[in-house]
């Protein structure tokens, strides 16, 4: 087979364009710290990468998810805190006037105290977080309980215009987590004797039983029996939402967890298929300039032979 100079040029600088992207190829990939650089250098290895990243990206969206979840759960718990406090103070309030040693001023005082006592807890029930209201149900925007009063300022019932729905937060694939919200909860309970006792009706019936003025008679007897048994039943109804609020924001914390670990693992695996071993491509690249030099000098050998060179 005869071997035209034209042929051998052909073939010089095909190889030379190949050793040439080659090098080219590796140090793009020193440059940029990445293994591939556009699709076409591995069509399926970008394909890995993008799914890897829609990952963490998904991971991220979780992660934030479950950090505003616990925010809500923790200012729910604290808010609880604050209106067991106050319910346990009305409790004591309610005994101390169900003790027949107790003066009219003190009556007085008492009274006003467990007035204010159910304003702050009202007042904390109304809390909100980030804008929205955490015992609203899905009403986050309009405030969830009202108080009537009196002329004197005294409440005379409570109610609710939540609704009865928890918050529900999807905090992994597939993965989802019921905030608690419902604030009508709190509105109804049942005592031990098995009696159901609206909240309002519990606020009309103790503030009357506490007596409007001096000269209305104070009903210990139903301050020290049945009020304070239904007390009892709506700060026992408080601890245990609180409990479960608790147990929600343990399940966010274990949630909190497991992102982190999946955030690690996904970036790892990220970096490993995307991420350039510098010393590895190092090397490949002074191979790659070896093999380029020598092309280059046998092709300066290949471009300077003439006609006369054949004729010899």
């Amino acid at each position: 087979m005869r071997i035209s100079s034209s042929m051998t040029y052909t073939n010089f600088l095909n190889n030379y364009q190949v050793n040439a992207n080659t090098m080219q190829g590796t140090l793009d990939q020193l440059a940029s710290g990445k293994v591939v650089n556009k699709a076409s250098d591995n069509p399926l290895l970008v394909s890995k990468i993008m799914d890897s990243k829609v990952a963490l990206a998904n991971n991220a969206a979780y992660a934030n998810t479950i950090a505003d979840a616990k925010s809500w759960t923790e200012n729910q718990y604290s808010v609880l805190n604050q209106v067991t406090k106050s319910m346990n103070r009305i409790i004591t309030l309610i005994t101390a006037a169900a003790s027949s040693t107790n003066g009219i001023d003190e009556l007085t005082a008492h009274k006003h105290e467990i007035n204010q006592d159910l304003q702050n807890i009202v007042d904390s029930l109304n809390t909100s977080y980030g804008g929205k209201y955490i015992f609203a149900g899905k009403n986050t925007d309009t405030k969830p309980f009202e108080m009537q009063k009196d002329a004197n300022g005294v409440l005379t019932g409570i109610s609710y215009g939540g609704t009865k729905d928890g918050l529900p937060r999807e905090i992994s694939a597939g993965v989802t987590v019921d905030l608690f919200a419902d604030g009508s909860k709190f509105m109804q309970v049942t005592d031990k004797e098995g009696q159901t006792t609206n909240l309002t009706d519990f606020v009309a019936n103790l503030m009357n039983a506490l007596g409007n003025n001096s000269s209305q008679s104070i009903d210990q007897a139903k301050l020290g029996t049945e009020l304070l048994s239904q007390a009892q039943a709506f700060y026992d109804n408080f601890t245990t939402v609180q409990t479960t609020v608790s147990a929600k924001e343990t399940r966010l914390q274990a949630a909190a967890s497991r992102n982190e670990t999946e955030k690690t693992n996904l970036s790892t695996q990220l970096s490993d298929e995307q991420d350039v071993d510098y010393a590895e491509a190092y090397m490949h690249y002074q191979n790659q300039m070896v093999a380029y030099k020598a092309t280059l000098a046998v092709g300066t050998k290949i471009l300077q032979t003439t006609v006369l060179d054949y004729m010899r």
